[in-house]
């Protein structure tokens, strides 16, 4: 970071202008001489673009003591569940603030000459991420593609159409290897020029630097002293890699809690195979293996990997916490406690609180614990 002075974050004000030079997007902006003035007037500029589209804009999101669900869990008054609901921000959960960062970095080169033609975006998604970057594309005018599976539904190609976006069906070819067909046809775009216009951390880092956003914006909303625990959804990973970073810059070490469905847990395996590993990047091979027929309700975390495995695992090694697998059951059932307290919640974007309920007996009825709700009922 440029400059580590902590977030200062007013009632709706963008937590990418509050942040400014602490992104590496605006540090590299102002080291070409970009003024700060400069710098959010292309924020203001692309966040009026984002509303006419999506309604929304890269403001704090809502942050609040579910008293519905506190009660729920028979949490005490100086306890209680604190939730982050993305589900009212651009393209409906977290992932937009991801690829924001990676926007402005283009937008920002192309205003400094450095960029003078537009090579198109790439991106690997059927979900919330693929919605959220076509959004942005479209918000730039910009050209993105986007590969899909096979089986995706016809409805959300129509979303993606009516976007602009240019849709590829992935299908699997004799010499891939195990995987997501989609995942190889998009780096294969990138190998040949386009973007990774992406929220996994290996294929562009960039992407990390708008998630710690996140957790920035949970530091600063939290009224306590002390957050005790973090539950975060996870399918690639880069969501509590990063969301675990920001939220520490601001509050300290928390816990960090990281949660997968039963019937796609990759990353609890690659957890059990690197116990004992110093660094665990050495044994990616033989950690993090592709998960057979991924299958749950929280459709939307289904990667058959766990991309940002290895930050996802650092944060819970440095932190405290634990990967948790939460059954179908307690999908099912999060998914109706998120929607009864009052939140549009998919049941993808309640699987955090999924890993609550399945925890709930080791955690103390005192204890302030946050979940982020991400993805939006579609």
């Amino acid at each position: 970071m440029h400059d580590d002075a902590p977030v200062k974050l007013a009632d709706n004000d963008s937590i990418f202008v509050a942040a400014d030079l602490q992104l590496a997007w605006a540090a590299y902006a102002d080291a070409h001489g970009m003024s700060a003035g400069d710098r959010a007037a292309l924020i203001g500029e692309l966040n009026a673009a984002i509303e006419a589209i999506d309604g929304a804009t890269f403001v704090a999101t809502r942050f609040e003591r579910s008293a519905v669900l506190s009660d729920e869990l028979g949490m005490a008054a100086e306890g209680g569940v604190w939730v982050k609901d993305e589900t009212g921000g651009v393209g409906g959960s977290q992932k937009a603030r991801f690829l924001f960062s990676i926007l402005l970095h283009l937008r920002a080169a192309e205003r400094l000459g450095h960029l003078t033609e537009r090579p198109p975006l790439a991106i690997a998604s059927c979900g919330n991420a693929a919605l959220a970057a076509a959004t942005l594309a479209k918000a730039a005018d910009w050209p993105i593609d986007v590969y899909v599976p096979t089986w995706m539904s016809d409805g959300f190609g129509d979303r993606l159409d009516a976007l602009g976006a240019r849709v590829h069906r992935s299908e699997r070819r004799d010499h891939d290897p195990p995987g997501d067909p989609a995942m190889f046809r998009f780096r294969d775009a990138v190998a040949a020029g386009a973007v990774p216009f992406t929220v996994q951390g290996p294929e562009n880092a960039l992407c990390l630097d708008g998630g710690r956003t996140l957790g920035w914006e949970i530091g600063t909303q939290f009224p306590g002293e002390h957050i005790d625990r973090l539950f975060v959804q996870v399918g690639g990973g880069a969501f509590a890699t990063a969301a675990s970073q920001g939220l520490d810059a601001i509050h300290g070490a928390v816990p960090l809690y990281a949660v997968q469905a039963a019937g796609c847990a990759p990353l609890e395996r690659a957890w059990n195979q690197s116990v004992g590993v110093d660094q665990v990047a050495k044994v990616w091979a033989e950690a993090m293996t592709v998960w057979d027929d991924p299958a749950s309700l929280a459709d939307g975390i289904l990667d058959d990997e766990t991309y940002d495995w290895v930050g996802v695992v650092e944060a819970m090694r440095r932190n405290g916490g634990v990967p948790v697998v939460a059954s179908e059951a307690k999908i099912e059932e999060a998914h109706r406690l998120g929607r009864q307290a009052g939140y549009n919640v998919s049941p993808t974007g309640s699987a955090g609180l999924a890993g609550l309920l399945a925890m709930r007996d080791d955690i103390a009825a005192s204890e302030n614990v946050v979940v982020v709700l991400s993805g939006v009922t579609r």
